[in-house]
């Protein structure tokens, strides 16, 4: 998964209710790149896009997690963990053999 698509996970976990021109701000990215990466996620599985019933706004959609998307976020981000403390356990030996 691309960066940019894990981070866009992480936005719409944390904001179901928010709009792909603030997705754009947010993740610093043009709204064509955030449309596209959203129609990728929604192709894989991993989110589901509604529209708001009751919005003044009929354009509007409401983005949802599914349950894959949940577990890809989770899985991207043990990953990333996984890689930070393998850098850091790396830095440490380093830094324990500067200390000799």
């Amino acid at each position: 998964m691309k960066e940019s698509q894990f981070k866009t996970l992480l936005e719409i976990s944390a904001e179901n209710e928010i709009t792909q021109r603030t997705l754009s701000g947010r993740l610093g990215l043009s709204l064509g790149s955030v449309n596209y990466i959203i129609k990728a996620l929604i192709q894989k599985g991993y989110v589901k896009a509604k529209r708001f019933k009751n919005s003044s706004n009929k354009i509007a959609y409401m983005y949802i997690l599914t349950p894959e998307g949940m577990k890809e976020k989770m899985n991207q981000t043990e990953a990333f963990m996984q890689r930070k403390m393998e850098e850091y356990e790396r830095l440490k030996a380093e830094m324990d053999t500067f200390a000799r």
